[in-house]
C-alpha cells in the first residue's frame, strides 16, 4: 500500500505541473469547465465574462447570427446524462461533449470533446417544461433533444448555428 501512495503523490504532482501550465496558458483554472470556456469562446467568438463564477451565463457571443446573445458554456464527460440549468437567464446553452462512456467503466473521463450541442435556453426550458421535466442539476433530456441541436461534427435538424469548416476544424482538434 505504501508504494501505491507513493505512485500516486507523484503523479498528483506530474498533473499539477500540467494543470498550472494549462492555467498559465487559458488564464483560468485547469478545471474541465474552464478549459472548455476558454475554448468555446475561441471557436464561437464569445466574450468571456470577468469572472468565472457570474450568475447564469458565462459570456456574450460577439459575432455571427448569435452576436449580443448570452452564452452559458457546460462541458461533460457525456452530455447524455443530463445538464446543469441555472434558475438564472440565458439565451443559450453550449454543451461541449466528450464520448458516452461505456457501461461499467472506470470513471475516468478523457478529456475530449467529440460533439457540441447548442441549445436555445426558451425552447428548451418550454420544451422541459411541457414535459414535467424538474430543472435544475443534471436535468434530464431525451437523446433527440440532444441530437437535434448539436453543431459539431454535424448539424443537427433544430441546430441554431451552423459551424464553418474553421470552427468545425478547431474542434476536431480535441475529439
Amino acid at each position: 500500500m505504501t508504494e501505491t501512495l507513493r505512485q500516486l503523490a507523484t503523479l498528483l504532482r506530474t498533473r499539477d505541473e500540467l494543470d498550472a501550465r494549462i492555467a498559465a496558458l487559458t488564464g483560468r483554472s485547469a478545471r474541465p469547465g474552464d478549459v472548455g470556456e476558454f475554448i468555446a469562446a475561441q471557436v464561437f467568438d464569445i466574450e468571456l465574462a470577468d469572472t468565472a463564477v457570474q450568475a447564469g451565463y458565462d459570456g456574450v457571443f460577439r459575432s455571427g447570427p448569435l452576436a449580443g446573445k448570452t452564452v452559458n458554456v457546460k462541458t461533460y464527460g457525456d452530455a447524455f446524462t443530463g445538464i446543469d440549468i441555472s434558475p438564472h437567464p440565458c439565451g443559450f446553452y453550449l454543451v461541449l461533449s466528450g464520448p458516452p462512456r461505456p457501461p461499467g467503466a472506470v470513471r475516468h473521463h478523457q478529456w475530449r470533446i467529440s460533439a457540441a450541442y447548442l441549445f436555445d435556453a426558451r425552447v428548451l426550458l418550454d420544451t422541459l417544461t411541457s414535459r414535467g421535466v424538474k430543472i435544475g442539476v443534471a436535468t434530464s433530456l431525451r437523446r433527440a433533444d440532444v441530437e437535434a441541436v448539436q453543431v459539431f461534427p454535424l448539424a443537427g435538424p433544430g441546430a441554431p448555428l451552423r459551424l464553418t469548416p474553421e470552427q468545425t476544424a478547431l474542434l476536431s482538434e480535441f475529439a
